[in-house]
């Protein structure tokens, strides 16, 4: 199939595509005219290369993985690499629950100002509001 075939059937623009074969991430067939064409098993790929993009990993470590993908293997230090990706979402996905919870707080004092004295800071109210955070 064409690129916008694919573009269309993989729900991405042509530029995505494009770009994706920039960094190695999908390899099209050329004709004898230099049109791309691609297989059907391609908007699988690029299905999985949203994913990965998803999941918070970079082209390079994508470019990297997907062969470990196909070979079924991820040798150990790629194996690190990845899991030093899971904790630093970790870390971000907890530093964004703080912030949510200092948004709530925000909201609840700013909603009903009566209720409580202003506090000193937000670390503060929170601590008095739940022993737990």
């Amino acid at each position: 199939m064409r690129i916008g075939e694919l573009a269309s059937k993989a729900g991405v623009s042509t530029r995505a595509l494009r770009y994706y074969e920039e960094q190695g991430l999908l390899q099209p067939q050329r004709t004898t005219s230099g049109q791309r064409v691609y297989p059907e098993s391609a908007v699988d790929r690029v299905g999985l290369i949203q994913q990965l993009y998803t999941a918070g990993l970079g082209s390079r470590l994508i470019a990297t993985l997907l062969p470990a993908i196909d070979a079924r293997h991820v040798d150990p230090e790629l194996l690190e690499r990845l899991l030093d990706e899971s904790s630093r979402i970790k870390a971000k996905v907890a530093a964004l629950q703080d912030a949510g919870r200092r948004l709530d707080l925000l909201i609840s004092l700013a909603t009903h100002p009566g209720m409580e004295s202003c506090p000193t800071s937000l670390d503060h109210a929170l601590t008095r509001e739940s022993p737990s955070a």
